[in-house]
């Protein structure tokens, strides 16, 4: 038995939606919402990425992503595994804490050491 089973994959959405008007902002509200209540994490301001189990779970996701996504605006998601996913590159090398809880290595250090360890 093969184990493609699991093979991380990554959600990663794009979004630009207009928050001109009460109404507006609150339909930007309500979907920032839908995605952290669904597990996306925020990378930068307006794209959110979910880690999934394999292309069967992404898939789910997307179509569930596609059923809650605003009319207006501009929404756009991407499927990536998790090595390419892990070939981002991050210029400033600042990770939030959710980034690097949310990875499929299983080591997490979790705050500092004493500079005099």
């Amino acid at each position: 038995m093969k184990n493609n089973k699991l093979k991380f994959m990554r959600v990663i959405v794009f979004f630009d939606l207009p928050v001109e008007t009460n109404q507006q902002k609150r339909i930007y509200r309500q979907f920032v919402k839908y995605l952290k209540n669904e597990g996306y994490i925020r990378l930068q301001y307006s794209i959110y990425s979910k880690l999934c189990i394999n292309n069967e779970a992404c898939a789910v996701s997307a179509k569930h992503l596609r059923q809650n996504a605003p009319i207006k605006g501009d929404v756009r998601y991407m499927i990536v595994t998790e090595t390419q996913y892990q070939g981002i590159h991050k210029i400033n090398n600042v990770y939030s804490i959710q980034e690097m809880i949310t990875t499929v290595d299983r080591t997490v250090m979790i705050g500092g050491m004493n500079d005099e360890d």
